[in-house]
């Protein structure tokens, strides 16, 4: 990627100015150039919609649009451009269409001209405000119109027949452009604003200059609930990225988590001033939770790739390289750190600092014609650093390179124990570095305790991995208790005291209670210390803590705390809700002592059962939002209930299907297709894996189903069927059957049928129709092995149209994997891994989200190890001379050895420089190229790897394997023929079994590289020092599939790269040596058989020692001269393998180290 990385200079077009135009670039005056091109089928960039329909394009919809992946710049792909962030340029867009096709682009609609053929119409756009290439965007369909009443500012454009429900999805927009002006204390820096929604859409929201595009499954009525708060949410947070991310872009790829970081905060403070705090805080607490698994799973995400390029699979220092999961990870982190930097300097100075980048970049934007003062408009960490310093007077750069230029998240775990006698809590906190992505925290770390007299903070200074803290109680124990206990909120509050321990005044502990760190927190208490903390703290993500340790304590007090948050009506709905989720868990693990009727069925029926017969619902009326909400769960959660016999109860089970035959919408202002959804979801979850009887000779039919089986199976028939008369919104309730469908067919009760979910999963099916169809079939795959679904699958990723379908695809594969690592599995074969490997290279180039997709899959199957599946010749074996052990196949790796893959040692190996790491990967060193020896470089270290070693009667190769560390060196021993034995084989050996071009199995072919080297004196050791600067098992940005050598002496005849007979044919003896000599040469190598040199990356040469060695009868030692000049070569040597004239050995035997 850095050869046409527009950042650095490259991949641009050169273009040389006359003289007769020096002049006017003296005097700084502007000039045109005009550049012709014309884009003929695109495959990426730009994206068309044309619906197999009868009529005009207008009449069908037709319609186009451009996009970019998150960070990606993509414009070079449909017009010629420099293509990076931070090249600015105002612009002058000219869109031709027919009459009856709206083009909409980036700036101010100028005019709209009609052609003299009154067939076609020319749109003018201009666009004043300096702006880089990557923000540029169009779209062209039969748009209607729509101009927003409270702000004529702002213009929305839907496809045909959509514009009732555009009214509504897009009426409050007005409200988020009031509060970013009014929080920024400035204008919305551009004149106009458009949304345009659009079929097919890459991603659900693509912001550019002056314009976004959204998918159309956005737009929802109002009688939708469900989708109102994330399509709000987008919408928000699009408007929040024109002011940093379009206006302010991002000065370099290392700067982007500034410009992400703040849009993403601007949103969420939108969020918290539209939803409610708690809404907010239950965001933060869930994406914390998100960036805390991926780091602990894959790796630490460093925000800032320039600091340090982590050990991740891919290449993190360019946007087309990095994984999508991690680019949306990355996301996520950049909004936390952002949030923990307010907490740092205060909400108050951080928009004035937010303020003043504004204030600079209008400014700067206003100097039309001196583009080098539009500097102010790129923000990049060193200028937010200073301004921070200028505004606040703080240094932030103890923070940065803490939390942006490492990676990873603190952990802490926790415990305390309460001494009587001293009234103080004895507090301890230790850190686990040892985990995947752990990071070790110094500074500051607050604990909240709450005791019988109110809530206390406590700062402390964490140091060391294991810290010990004493903390005075302020209350003693609660003989001397007050009649109410006041809470963190100021309220006062009574108390059931009798579960907590008498002579300790403390009713809970938290670590870090407002969330001020990236962190994640395992904390020991009492379970009735957590009961305490869910019934009467106020704070969402402390009940949602309490919640999760809840779940590890099934008791009857456990069942009442979780059914008192339940029913309480003053509890945030999401609460309420993961309680209902953990009852369930708490319920089926006290199966034996539990009392009394099924969990929740009580409160569901006090909630919403009819007046006048409690066990039947009442209409539907869902006014009230938490009500519905809880709806749409408390089935959900009972369907998880099962008794002593592990299933479902049949009481639950008549329960739910009784929803069904009431359920009564008639009334009902609001769509109830989500509950009809969950109710499909909840009859689901009841089914159990059915018995089987061996030996019929039957399979299965609807005959054969259970009572229960054979009732879901008729209300899902029933539900699909009504869905294609009558379709709801986005097709929940058929996205839910199938599902159900795919759950009866993994417990038993149908046989698995992959063409009916392939049916589904067809390209004009609606899209999330066929994401599930597709996840379905995916799950097939694993449990059926069946291959001929897996290649249709990857044709479909290949050549879908709906290119976020194949996205989602793609990543089903990867979070679902057909088979594991080094596993015998039928679908684990050589066409597998030459599909995917072409797909990274080739096929799919022109999308770099979904070539990284392929990448991740290709990791996750076989890691960074050769493929188990790629045949090796049957005649070699490969020899371990370190460990003295035989293995047949090299892509076995022990696991003693995965860690070291793994790892993100910064040891002086890895740590040579991280930039010049870069630079060496774009360039392939010749492992077998010396330079003439000198005096010193024989001397011997003990060798840290062992090469291995393949041995043939007949021929030699020499095998790459994968090491992590560019630096260690390799020791392998060449066996060959005699001439003799050479000639023979070269007529009767000419095919060399096949073996697959893959990134770990192109081996250097010695019978090219051989004649490379040089001459040196007798007796003298030679060494090979072999540098790998790209790594092939790597699946890194510069990774490509790696072809055979194809230079090879004249006379050897070989089929394969693999095949070396007629090895020697061109190769003599120098001369003799006596056996005395040999002797010692050859104790000498016993004695130092275990060493390493040494590389030098900087030299363009390598120095080179070989020790030569007999077999068998006679020992000679074989010393190859490099050509000089008055010798004759052979008549089979070229111009890279000279020719040695003298008489061959019968059999040498070479050690090369």
């Amino acid at each position: 990627m850095t050869t046409v990385d527009p950042d650095t200079g490259n991949g641009e077009v050169t273009i040389r100015m006359p003289p007769e135009s020096h002049p006017l670039i003296s005097e700084l005056r502007p000039f045109k150039v005009c550049i012709e091109f014309s884009l003929e089928q695109p495959k990426g960039g730009i994206h068309f919609v044309t619906p197999n329909m009868e009529g005009t394009p207008a009449e069908r919809s037709c319609h186009l649009f451009t996009y970019k992946s998150l960070y990606e710049n993509s414009s070079r792909m449909w017009f010629p451009c420099i293509d990076t962030f931070s090249e600015l340029c105002t612009w002058k867009i000219e869109i031709t269409t027919e009459m009856d096709m709206t083009a909409v682009s980036c700036g101010d609609l100028i005019e709209v001209m009609q052609m003299p053929d009154r067939k076609s119409k020319t749109f003018h756009y201009f666009l004043s405000t300096p702006t880089a290439a990557p923000n540029i965007a169009m779209a062209v369909g039969p748009f209607e119109i729509l101009v927003d009443p409270n702000m004529h500012e702002v213009t929305h454009f839907c496809l045909p027949h959509l514009t009732e429900i555009l009214k509504h999805t897009t009426g409050y927009i007005h409200e988020a452009f009031e509060f970013y002006e009014e929080l920024l204390s400035s204008r919305y820096p551009y004149s106009c604003y458009k949304q345009v929604f659009v079929d097919e859409s890459f991603i659900d929201m693509d912001p550019y200059a002056t314009m976004t595009i959204f998918s159309t499954n956005l737009l929802h009525s109002s009688r939708i609930i469900n989708q109102t708060i994330e399509t709000r949410t987008l919408m928000a947070a699009a408007v929040a990225e024109q002011f940093f991310g379009c206006f302010l872009s991002m000065a370099s790829w290392p700067d982007a988590w500034l410009t992400v970081g703040i849009a993403k905060y601007l949103a969420g403070l939108f969020i918290k001033n539209k939803f409610g705090n708690n809404e907010y805080r239950y965001l933060v607490s869930k994406e914390m939770k998100l960036v805390q698994d991926y780091e602990h799973r894959v790796g630490g995400i460093v925000l800032d790739p320039a600091a340090k390029h982590g050990t991740h699979h891919f290449f993190v220092w360019h946007r087309q390289t990095i994984s999508p999961k991690y680019a949306e990870i990355f996301q996520k982190k950049a909004h936390l750190i952002l949030r923990m930097f307010e907490i740092r300097i205060g909400q108050q100075l951080l928009i004035q600092v937010l303020n003043k980048l504004l204030a600079l970049a209008v400014s700067s934007a206003q100097q039309k014609f001196l583009a080098n003062t539009w500097g102010n408009t790129l923000l990049s960490t060193s200028s937010f650093t200073k301004i921070i310093s200028t505004v606040t007077g703080k240094d932030i750069q103890p923070f940065l390179d803490l939390w942006v230029s490492q990676s990873g998240c603190a952990r802490f775990f926790g415990s305390f124990v309460f001494n009587r006698k001293r009234n103080v809590v004895e507090l301890e906190i230790k850190q686990d570095l040892s985990a995947k992505g752990a990071l070790k925290y110094v500074g500051p770390l607050t604990v909240t305790i709450q005791e019988l007299d109110g809530s206390f903070n406590h700062t402390f200074k964490i140091e060391e991995n294991k810290t010990k803290f004493d903390i005075t109680c302020h209350s003693k124990s609660r003989r001397n208790k007050k009649k109410k206990i006041p809470l963190v909120t100021g309220e006062e509050v009574d108390m059931d005291l009798s579960a907590m321990d008498a002579d300790s005044p403390v009713l809970w502990l938290q670590i870090d209670p407002k969330l001020e760190l990236l962190r994640q927190v395992t904390f020991e208490q009492p379970d009735y210390m957590w009961q305490y903390q869910l019934r009467y703290e106020r704070d969402v993500v402390s009940q949602k803590e309490a919640i999760a340790a809840l779940e590890h304590y099934p008791s009857p007090a456990t069942r009442k705390a979780l059914t008192d948050v339940l029913e309480n009506e003053h509890c945030f709905y999401k609460v309420r809700i993961d309680s209902a989720q953990c009852l369930a868990k708490v319920a089926n693990s006290m199966v034996t002592s539990w009392a009394g009727p099924p969990a929740m069925m009580t409160i569901f029926r006090k909630i919403f059962g009819s007046h006048s017969c409690p066990a039947i619902i009442r209409q539907n009326n869902f006014s009230n939002f938490q009500h519905y909400f809880l709806l749409k769960t408390i089935p959900r959660a009972m369907a998880h209930l099962r008794n002593l016999h592990a299933i479902c109860p049949p009481e639950v089970f008549e329960f739910i299907m009784a929803l069904f035959k009431y359920n009564d919408n008639s009334r009902n202002k609001y769509s109830d297709c989500y509950y009809r959804a969950s109710l499909i979801d909840a009859a689901a979850a009841t089914i159990t894996p059915a018995i089987t009887i061996v030996g019929s000779g039957q399979g299965l039919s609807t005959d054969s189903l259970t009572a229960e089986a054979k009732r879901i199976l008729e209300e899902i028939t029933r539900c699909l069927n009504l869905e294609k008369l009558l379709p709801c919104y986005r097709h929940v309730v058929t996205v839910s059957c199938l599902k159900a469908i795919r759950i009866l067919q993994k417990n038993g009760h149908l046989t698995t049928d992959s063409t009916f979910f392939i049916n589904y999963a067809q390209y004009g099916v609606f899209r999330d129709v066929r994401i599930t169809a597709l996840e379905c079939l995916v799950d097939v795959i694993k449990t059926d092995l069946m291959p001929g679904d897996l290649y249709w699958l990857l044709d479909l990723i290949e050549s879908d149209r709906d290119k976020h379908v194949c996205h989602i695809a793609m990543r089903q594969l990867i979070d679902n994997p057909p088979f594991k690592r080094q596993e015998h599995n039928p679908l684990h074969t050589e066409d597998l891994v030459e599909r995917l490997w072409k797909m990274m290279n080739s096929t799919l180039s022109h999308d770099s989200r979904l070539r990284c997709d392929v990448a991740d899959l290709y990791f996750t199957l076989y890691g960074r190890t050769r493929p188990t599946c790629l045949v090796i010749p049957d005649n070699l074996v490969v020899l371990n001379l370190k460990d003295k052990k035989t293995r047949m196949n090299p892509a076995i790796v022990p696991e003693e050895l995965e860690d070291m893959f793994e790892s993100d040692d910064d040891d002086d190996m890895n740590l040579n420089s991280s930039m010049n790491a870069a630079e060496s990967d774009d360039k392939e060193i010749n492992v077998m190229d010396v330079s003439p020896l000198k005096d010193d470089v024989s001397l011997k270290r003990k060798s840290d790897m062992a090469f291995d070693l393949m041995m043939s009667d007949h021929s030699m190769v020499t095998s790459l394997t994968h090491n992590e560390d560019s630096n260690s060196e390799f020791k392998f021993k060449l066996k060959g023929t005699s001439m003799e034995q050479t000639s023979d084989t070269m007529a009767t050996d000419k095919k060399t079994p096949k073996t697959p071009v893959t990134p770990s199995s192109a081996n250097l072919s010695f019978a090219t590289e051989l004649s490379k080297f040089v001459g040196v004196k007798p007796e003298e050791d030679i060494t090979v020092a072999s540098s790998f600067t790209k790594d092939t098992d790597r699946l890194s940005d510069d990774s490509m599939s790696p072809s055979q050598s194809s230079s090879a002496p004249a006379s050897a005849v070989t089929s394969q790269p693999t095949s070396f007979s007629g090895l020697f044919s061109s190769v003599s003896m120098v001369e003799s040596v006596d056996h005395s000599k040999l002797h010692k040469v050859k104790k000498k190598k016993k004695k130092n058989k275990k060493h390493k040199h040494k590389h030098r990356h900087e030299k363009s040469e390598r120095d080179t020692s070989v020790d030569l060695f007999k077999d068998s009868e006679q020992e000679s030692v074989l010393s190859l001269d490099r050509f000089k000049e008055g010798h004759k070569s052979s008549e089979s040597s070229t111009v890279n393998s000279p020719s040695v004239f003298n008489n061959p050995p019968s059999s040498p035997e070479f050690e090369v180290i």
